[in-house]
């Protein structure tokens, strides 16, 4: 069996639910339209990873995306209990090393995700941080719950507040190399993504004639 697992959080790409920060400036349509993409970004990044792929779904399971891999609902009143229990799933059913992407990421390649996975032979957790203060990727060697539970989510505090709270219980972790993820209209033109994307930019400015 395959000891190294890689959980993928998706948002079921539905209008008017995705990108609710992005939508207010670029309209629903819009968020949409840069979701999915962004969510093929990952497709593309997870595609040929040795580790086995489990990909959790906020909603319903879309059979057309991740065709061959597992595919399941998250479960959980809250973003950090559902990550919390798509990880104890994962060790339980006997994995040794699991990191935890999400789905709006428009720089992830299957690099980080693997430096995510063998930063867990030395270190118990692993953090890929966000240029917001958040974190992109999560991983464990040892699972520590405290990690999700009454975490300030969505705020520019998130990674420091979990970081000195590994340190007082003197947890080991590694970071990875900080990387933006798309939630204003902001950081969407400040990607490189959008830059080298003429279809998106196209798509959106013909939402905006």
């Amino acid at each position: 069996m395959n000891k190294e697992l890689v959980i993928v959080f998706v948002k079921n790409i539905k209008l008017g639910k995705v990108k609710t920060r992005l939508a207010k400036t670029i309209g629903n349509q819009g968020a949409f339209d840069v979701y999915t993409e962004l969510v093929e970004v990952t497709e593309k990044a997870t595609k040929n990873l040795k580790a086995d792929k489990r990909i959790y779904f906020s909603e319903t399971i879309v059979e057309s995306m991740w065709k061959n891999d597992y595919k399941t609902v998250q479960n959980g009143p809250d973003l950090g209990e559902r990550m919390s229990n798509a990880f104890q799933q994962g060790f339980k059913d006997g994995y040794e090393r699991i990191v935890l992407i999400g789905s709006d990421l428009p720089d992830i390649t299957a690099t980080q995700i693997n430096s995510g996975l063998e930063a867990l032979n030395k270190s118990d957790v692993v953090f890929g941080p966000a240029e917001d203060g958040g974190y992109y990727l999560v991983g464990f060697s040892k699972f520590y719950n405290f990690v999700f539970q009454n975490k300030p989510w969505s705020q520019d505090n998130l990674l420091k507040e979990t970081l000195s709270q590994l340190k007082e219980n003197r947890v080991t972790f590694s970071t990875l190399e900080t990387l933006n993820d798309i939630d204003t209209f902001e950081d969407l033109i400040a990607s490189k993504f959008y830059q080298s994307n003429l279809e998106l930019q196209k798509k959106l400015k013909q939402l905006h004639d």
